[in-house]
């Protein structure tokens, strides 16, 4: 079922591809961001290669005997990948050591994958027609204030939940900040001996992210619902053989994936004033 990742003919044993997969699905856990707040939609398998990208609510019309919908977006979906290579020797001294094999190497590359991935999710890729929560026409802006003292952070928190529900965005808000700004909110609020960012955990119940690819200053707040925004799946994140050149091994992990934001409006950046 899965001959085109060229795993059952490789000469990897079954043993060493388990260890891959952990490995791969480890750091996928403890890098990846945008999967904690997104709801996935799928895995739809690997021949899924156009999605739409429009809001639920579409208009449906016939012609002639034909139903189509009139101006309704398709984007593909696109493959991220990154390869990695296992030398035999190391293999090779690893068995007649009856040690494991050292798997650095695919664990860097599941990390850029997963990079690559969250950066898709919140700056879209212009070269290809896909948005990201950040470059999507039609979210809401409002401006922040210094989250570094006094009450800047939990007043602008504040005002973008309220704007999100003025637009009908009334379910669960979810905070995604830049590195710099999750250890800003960490500042003790004077009078109160309470940091900054136990008042915004419980105002969001605890949906507050850092995310490492965000720019400095970065900071948005979101309606992550499924009627409102998905990460979509084709591929799940999978670790391919591709050849093998001068006895070593080249390996490929790869997954295809499309972030589709539905309703912009139910997204809010940040502008630093």
């Amino acid at each position: 079922m899965e001959d085109y990742l060229g795993r059952a003919a490789s000469p990897l044993s079954e043993e060493l591809w388990k260890r891959l997969d952990e490995a791969v699905v480890e750091t996928a856990k403890e890098i990846l961001t945008a999967r904690k707040f997104l709801p996935l939609y799928g895995p739809l398998g690997p021949g899924v290669q156009v999605a739409p990208t429009d809001s639920p609510v579409r208009e449906e019309r016939t012609e002639n005997g034909f139903t189509f919908s009139p101006r309704r977006p398709f984007v593909e979906v696109p493959q991220l990948s990154e390869d990695l290579w296992l030398l035999w020797r190391d293999l090779e001294a690893a068995e007649r050591e009856g040690q494991p094999a050292d798997l650095s190497s695919a664990r860097i590359a599941a990390q850029a994958l997963c990079r690559r991935e969250d950066h898709m999710v919140f700056y879209g890729v212009k070269s290809l027609g896909v948005d990201g929560l950040l470059t999507v026409p039609g979210v809401g802006k409002l401006k922040r204030g210094d989250w570094g003292t006094g009450e800047g952070a939990f007043i602008d928190i504040v005002a973008g939940v309220s704007a999100l529900q003025q637009r009908g965005r009334m379910s669960r808000h979810t905070l995604v900040v830049s590195p710099d700004l999750f250890v800003q909110l960490h500042h003790i609020q004077q009078g109160t001996g309470l940091m900054e960012i136990e008042r915004v955990h419980q105002l969001l119940e605890g949906r507050i992210f850092q995310a490492t690819v965000l720019q400095p200053g970065t900071a948005l707040l979101l309606c992550a619902q499924p009627q409102y925004m998905d990460l979509l799946v084709g591929q799940d994140i999978r670790t391919a053989y591709t050849e093998q050149v001068e006895l070593n091994h080249h390996l490929r992990i790869l997954e295809t994936a499309l972030p589709r934001i539905k309703y912009p409006d139910a997204v809010v950046v940040y502008q630093p004033e």
